[in-house]
């Protein structure tokens, strides 16, 4: 064999960005060495792999397709003889495969994922961001190790280990009828205009807690994506319920948001862990979530206000 995993890997890169410059970035390595180990190669395997766009990037052929499927494999099988060697040796090593959920990675992964690895240096984090649906499918095909999730909905082949709570909360702006309240209720809110965070699993959660106060929101929006919720609050299109604490005060567009307590008792969502029941864990898994448990906790979550520390916040 006249190629190498790091080739491979670059090949990978490139085929998934669909950029010399964007796979560069992403595996850091000069784009030079991007464009020779393709062209490496083509010419080993003797097939074409991509075809240029001039000042468009790449596109796979269709042998170049295939050709996709086969690297990740040999690669994952490759990753998985540092996972056994870790086992044998008792050393912590290897990639693990992380699910997030999707408004949780920003906040939450960066700071984890590095802590992890600067605590295990022969550990690299594979990050893949998705809704509670996706995540739990991930699992069950075993496309990631291990997911940083909500306990929504958690299949019975699932375990669920919780590190924080995090109550409901509504995002208001700043001229927003009970933006000065030190709290409001959901009979309150569901009198005025309700922004929905449409992502699956998270909106049946949002609605049941109106439902269950025998309550009917008004819905005049929805978004899948958190930070155009966060816009559209801040510019005044009405309130929106969410369980992450943000510490930033400011949507996207910098006008200021703020958050206001819902009084009464309802359902927390619970952050924690996700894992495949009944399969024995790695030792990289092991140490990832003894990892997590001592980094996450109602005192203390990466990217975010504590919950227990705080009552009413304006951000």
């Amino acid at each position: 064999m006249r190629y190498t995993l790091r080739q491979l890997g670059y090949f990978i890169a490139a085929a998934e960005t669909g950029s010399i410059t964007l796979a560069s970035e992403r595996v850091h390595i000069s784009q030079p060495s991007i464009s020779t180990a393709i062209s490496h190669l083509e010419r080993e395997l003797d097939v074409q792999l991509f075809v240029r766009h001039h000042a468009q990037g790449l596109s796979l052929t269709p042998i170049g397709q295939i050709m996709l499927k086969e690297a990740k494999r040999l690669v994952e099988q490759a990753e998985g003889l540092y996972a056994l060697a870790s086992e044998a040796t008792s050393q912590v090593r290897g990639q693990l495969n992380v699910g997030c959920f999707v408004t949780l990675a920003p906040l939450v992964m960066p700071e984890l994922a590095h802590s992890f690895e600067s605590a295990f240096p022969q550990t690299r984090i594979h990050q893949v961001e998705h809704n509670q649906e996706q995540l739990m499918a991930a699992l069950r095909h075993a496309e990631i190790d291990i997911a940083l999730a909500y306990d929504l909905q958690m299949p019975d082949e699932v375990d669920f280990l919780p590190l924080a709570s995090l109550p409901p909360q509504a995002w208001v702006s700043e001229t927003h009828p009970v933006a000065q309240q030190p709290a409001t209720t959901l009979e309150e809110l569901a009198e005025l205009p309700f922004i929905l965070l449409d992502l699956p699993v998270s909106r049946e959660y949002f609605l049941a807690l109106f439902m269950k106060e025998g309550l009917e929101p008004k819905i005049v929006a929805r978004s899948a994506h958190q930070e155009v919720v966060r816009t559209m609050v801040a510019n005044g299109y009405g309130y929106s319920l969410a369980n992450v604490r943000p510490r930033s005060d400011f949507a996207l567009d910098g006008k200021r948001i703020v958050r206001v307590r819902i009084a009464g008792e309802h359902r927390p969502m619970q952050l924690g862990l996700a894992t495949l029941a009944n399969y024995r864990r790695s030792q990289l898994v092991e140490a990832f979530q003894s990892h997590c448990r001592s980094f996450i906790s109602d005192a203390y979550i990466p990217g975010m206000a504590a919950p227990s520390t705080e009552r009413r916040v304006r951000l």
